[in-house]
């Protein structure tokens, strides 16, 4: 098993506000899935992200990636897990506002060992044309299109995505969900999509269903569809 998950729990608060947010998680992943991780606002699948990318701890439990347990790690060497397995794809893009195009996705290529060649991966995302612009003179899309580059060229085993359509039109979020579905397939990279978009559960591997910190339905996607023929 690549990824797995077991007993992980979180709580935020202490004494009468103490929140449970994650009750027992246990969930696993074969490399080259695509997971839709659902449910409602408060139901954890953001909380869940976040300890899965090592940006906040788990209160008990642990993740294993490839047989590398996060919570033995130091800070140093969770830095360098971060590094080395992940990339983030995040709702509002996060670019850095005075880089181009390509130094904004060279900035995720620098943290890599072993990245990606930049031109061609420009070439795959549509944004080879528009390389030396800044961000500000780029559309919505095509600016989470390079959101996905500096998260891609690192070439990272994982590619954890948070609500990446969320500030898009509905015509943009497919085009986003079909690009990151072609990521998927050329590179082989795990990736983990929590939305609050029901539809997008269609395109997945696997479908994981929280509420309440819980998980209540966790199973293979028998029927799965193209990105592009998703309609809600």
């Amino acid at each position: 098993m690549f990824l797995e998950i077991k007993g992980i729990t979180k709580h935020f608060g202490d004494g009468e506000s103490r929140v449970n947010v994650l009750k027992g998680i246990d969930m696993s992943m074969e490399k080259g899935e695509i997971c839709a991780l659902l449910g409602p606002s408060g139901s954890g699948k953001s909380t869940l992200l976040n300890i899965l990318g090592g940006i906040d701890q788990a209160d008990d439990g642990y993740i294993a990636i490839d047989g590398e347990r996060t919570g033995d790690m130091s800070e140093k060497e969770l830095t360098l897990y971060r590094r080395k397995h992940l990339g983030y794809v995040f709702q509002m893009y996060n670019l850095i506002p005075n880089l181009s195009i390509r130094e904004n996705i060279e900035v995720g290529a620098y943290l890599s060992d072993n990245p990606l060649d930049v031109d061609e991966l420009m070439k795959t995302l549509g944004l080879y044309e528009h390389r030396n612009k800044l961000p500000n003179q780029l559309s919505g899309g095509q600016q989470q299109r390079t959101a996905i580059g500096r998260a891609i060229v690192k070439n990272p085993d994982i590619l954890l995505c948070d609500e990446p359509t969320g500030a898009l039109d509905y015509h943009t979020s497919k085009e986003i969900l079909q690009l990151i579905e072609d990521v998927n397939k050329k590179y082989g990279n795990t990736v983990v999509i929590v939305t609050h978009n029901g539809e997008i559960e269609h395109m997945a591997d696997r479908v994981v269903k929280l509420r309440d910190g819980v998980i209540r339905k966790n199973y293979m996607n028998e029927h799965k569809i193209p990105a592009m023929d998703l309609e809600w």
